[in-house]
């Protein structure tokens, strides 16, 4: 296939590199602290020391590429073949901290390796299962993960959950005006520029914040030139509880990949993903998530995150992600390129997400349109929505169940929502009285 630019909206082809080059560098801003922040915060948490953390920041970078890679390149059927950007997932911190902090790293690391096996597996064998999950439940699911995001928008665009200064002035000018930058190009700007809008409005957001005095260049002192991955940090061990329990939380996470997936694939390829797709990504989210372990990394998954940003510049490209997945790798070995991305401000970051996260929202009720508006499909949605929405604000709500409930379900509205999509699907008659 030709070697164009027009190639940047197909699946397939080659793109100049000077071309794909900002487009792959977009991908990665849009999910570098996002990528990072998981390790940072268990390090902090288990009290691991500032080498093993540093260690482990970098090492977050090269799986996240390798991850990115495998998808958009399968080996046999670990894979999708789709513009997938695979990072550390949020949705196992809250347990790994528990398990670590209990049982030390060593157990959790064991657990991440045989939990990622398990969840491999059943993507090899989704055909059996898949049947279980209609087109109105991955709707319900992708429109829930569109809302679980905007609060993850707007805490980076006041400048960072727990961060002194949120919700300043000066948080509020940077975003706002990112924002305004990226809205402005999506809307004015013609051809590859309105593409690269993301990356525009992240550009003049920065460059805004460094005359702000918002921007710290400490961290780049001191970085070595160069620093290969660390393999096995920690020396696995294996407890059944723990490993039981990151099972539990693996399935959630296939959830999310079938979500991210469906809306991907509807959003930005304008059809629905076929069903060797969806499990050939949950195979890669469990097996690459078994190589994280060995990193001494906490699981990867889809990242919604790009799958919005998929959706705004219409760039699909294989080709151009991958060169996104290198620079994510050439972050891992040269420390002082990762050390320069974690500068971008918090509400630079906020700014540029926030109507990425709507246009995942907005994909999802595009799949419900498809799906149909019956009385049966009413219920499924709006049931599952408002429990798995409302529920999980209210946390409290789930102290009598045991430990393993709460870390799965209790802040985790997608997984509450799938379950309830699912279980409705089954038990509701295909016709609800009312219908025609």
């Amino acid at each position: 296939m030709s070697n164009s630019v027009e190639n940047l909206y197909r699946l397939d082809g080659r793109v100049p590199l000077g071309k794909a080059l900002p487009f792959g560098l977009q991908h990665v801003l849009a999910m570098f602290v996002s990528n990072i922040t998981p390790i940072m915060i268990l390090a902090a948490a288990v009290g691991l020391d500032s080498a093993i953390s540093a260690a482990l920041i970098q090492n977050c970078m090269v799986i996240a590429g390798i991850g990115t890679l495998v998808q958009l390149f399968p080996v046999w059927r670990v894979g999708s073949r789709l513009p997938i950007v695979m990072g550390i997932s949020f949705t196992f911190l809250s347990l790994a901290i528990s398990i670590a902090g209990a049982y030390g790293m060593g157990t959790l690391i064991g657990a991440v390796i045989v939990g990622g096996l398990v969840e491999g597996t059943l993507g090899l064998f989704v055909k059996y299962w898949i049947k279980l999950i209609p087109h109105v439940a991955s709707a319900t699911v992708v429109t829930a993960i569109g809302f679980s995001l905007l609060p993850i928008g707007a805490n980076s665009f006041a400048g960072g959950q727990g961060a002194t200064d949120f919700g300043s002035m000066s948080n509020w000018i940077v975003g706002s005006v990112t924002l305004l930058a990226c809205l402005l190009c999506q809307v004015f700007a013609k051809g590859f520029l309105r593409s690269l809008s993301v990356l525009v409005g992240l550009v003049v957001g920065y460059v805004l914040s460094c005359f702000m005095g918002m921007v710290d260049f400490g961290g780049l002192s001191g970085q070595s030139i160069i620093a290969l991955p660390r393999i096995l940090p920690f020396t696995p061990e294996f407890n059944v509880g723990a490993i039981l329990s990151v099972v539990a939380v693996y399935l959630v996470s296939a959830t999310e990949t079938i979500g991210d997936t469906s809306a991907l694939c509807n959003s930005a390829l304008k059809r629905d993903p076929a069903t060797r797709e969806m499990g050939s990504a949950i195979c890669c989210d469990g097996f690459v998530s078994s190589v994280s372990g060995l990193f001494g990394c906490t699981p990867i998954t889809s990242f919604s995150q790009n799958v919005g940003l998929a959706a705004i510049s219409g760039v699909v490209n294989r080709f151009t992600i991958g060169v996104g997945a290198v620079v994510m790798i050439i972050g891992g070995v040269f420390p002082v390129i990762g050390a320069a991305l974690t500068t971008i401000p918090q509400a630079v970051l906020g700014g540029c997400t926030i109507m990425m996260f709507g246009s995942i929202l907005f994909a999802g009720f595009g799949m419900m349109a498809r799906a149909g508006f019956s009385q049966r499909n009413m219920v499924i949605v709006s049931l599952s929505l408002s429990m798995g929405l409302g529920f999980t604000q209210a946390t409290g709500m789930f102290a009598i169940f045991p430990e393993i409930v709460r870390t799965v379900f209790a802040e985790n509205c997608v997984a509450v929502v799938f379950l309830l999509a699912v279980v409705l699907n089954l038990v509701l008659p295909k016709k609800v009285q009312g219908e025609m």
